[in-house]
């Protein structure tokens, strides 16, 4: 049976209480924290956030994003950056000079130590930025201990990537740089009590360290773990890793380029390549896309709020960039001081009710907790709309988005849905 429904590059949602059982689900070898289940989580870009770029600066933004209702922050990296070499004036957080120092540009160490105890005081969680592939040319390793890095056939130190030209190649051949690396990471745990980290081009280095990592850590405290990384296997040592070719494929079907019978099939991919519990990061811009590859706007034009809305109600947890709840148009420079314009945007309402509806359904959790993803027909199977139901614990959310820039007349299936709709 189908229900009719009109409507043009936007989404309707629906989600109410229906009689539904509970369901058995398989569990990889990664034990998420339990507070992480209902979490949205945000990127922040302390150089650019405020005109000072510190953590003081920062602690003032506290209640606005939990007020939104952002669950997890995940700072850019805090360390001091590399001198030697150094691209651009202020150099790239990713070139780490010292794993167990803070970036004075930030603050201090009690400064940060405030901050990770303020946002705990609102029942928010925050895990840093951690760059285990490569340092800095003037790391504190390089003399101390040279033989952590990949050389030459010359013996000289060389970068992980010819572009990567302000960082050199770490060498995960030798035991003795694990060691000094899991207790640098160990440090910031026992040390500021952080709730876990987000780590570069996690791809790069062995499973087996990755493994080694959550074991240690855990051993302290539950953390939580984002891999920057997209490879199933991370996931035996990672709560999340990145959902890069969907939000590549959304930013094509804005252009024109897909529709949306090429997400479902993406979406129904993943199902067969990902553990059941694993978390998959979904977002429509981080530092990386945005410096480098366009703002929201250039890339979703009129569809960027049905696209944000998106990330929010497929399987997943949804990521909130430094900025995009004021309408960021710009991309931020990588290497300069570049802040950020605050000002009010109607993305901040989109951005607060989305973030209530992510923390308060259960069809939404992450992982193996949350609805499966039930993909419904339309009329004609018509190649622009994405339509779905989602199903847990009770409760259910439908969701139905028109992935086109033009208005449509459709009929969704309504076999096993229990709702009235009527022609907008």
């Amino acid at each position: 049976m189908f229900q009719k429904i009109k409507t043009s590059f936007v989404l309707i949602l629906i989600f109410f209480p229906i009689p539904s059982e509970l369901i058995c689900q398989e569990k990889t070898s990664v034990e998420h924290p339990e507070w992480s289940y209902n979490k949205v989580i945000y990127e922040v870009n302390l150089r650019q956030y405020t005109e000072e770029g510190t953590f003081k600066a920062f602690e003032e933004h506290l209640p606005g994003l939990k007020e939104m209702g952002v669950g997890i922050l995940w700072f850019m990296p805090i360390h001091p950056i590399g001198e030697k070499n150094r691209k651009g004036t202020l150099g790239s957080y990713y070139a780490v000079r010292d794993y167990k120092a803070v970036n004075p540009e930030h603050g201090t160490p009690e400064d940060f130590k405030s901050l990770v105890d303020k946002v705990h005081e609102m029942g928010m969680y925050i895990i840093i930025d951690w760059v285990a592939n490569h340092t800095a040319w003037d790391n504190v390793w390089v003399k101390e201990h040279p033989e952590f890095y990949t050389k030459d056939s010359l013996g000289n130190f060389v970068p992980p990537v010819a572009d990567w030209a302000d960082v050199i190649d770490l060498n995960y051949n030798s035991k003795e740089l694990w060691a000094a690396m899991i207790d640098a990471m160990k440090f910031w745990v026992e040390e500021y009590n952080i709730d876990g980290y987000r780590c570069d081009v996690a791809g790069m280095i062995p499973v087996e360290f990755w493994l080694q990592v959550k074991k240690e850590l855990d051993d302290i405290k539950p953390v939580f773990m984002l891999a920057e990384a997209w490879e199933p296997e991370l996931h035996q040592a990672f709560d999340m890793t990145y959902s890069w070719d969907i939000h590549h494929l959304m930013s094509d079907i804005a252009k024109g380029k897909k529709n949306a019978n090429d997400l479902k099939a993406r979406l129904e991919k993943e199902k067969e390549m990902y553990p059941e519990s694993a978390y998959r990061m979904q977002f429509t811009s981080n530092h990386d896309e945005n410096s480098w590859n366009g703002t929201v706007i250039e890339k979703f034009g009129d569809g960027a709020e049905a696209f944000a809305a998106l990330t929010f109600v497929i399987p997943g947890m949804p990521l909130i960039y430094s900025g995009q709840e004021a309408g960021l148009d710009k991309r931020l420079q990588f290497f300069e001081k570049d802040p950020i314009e605050w000002k009010e945007d109607d993305f901040q309402k989109l951005y607060t009710r989305l973030c209530e509806l992510k923390e308060e359904n259960d069809a939404l959790l992450c992982g193996e907790k949350g609805g499966g993803l039930n993909i419904l027909s339309s009329s004609e199977n018509n190649d622009d709309i994405f339509a779905f139901v989602r199903e847990r614990n009770g409760e259910k959310i439908f969701s139905v988005f028109n992935l086109s820039g033009s208005e449509k007349n459709i009929e969704i299936e309504k076999k096993n849905l229990i709702l009235q709709l009527h022609s907008a």
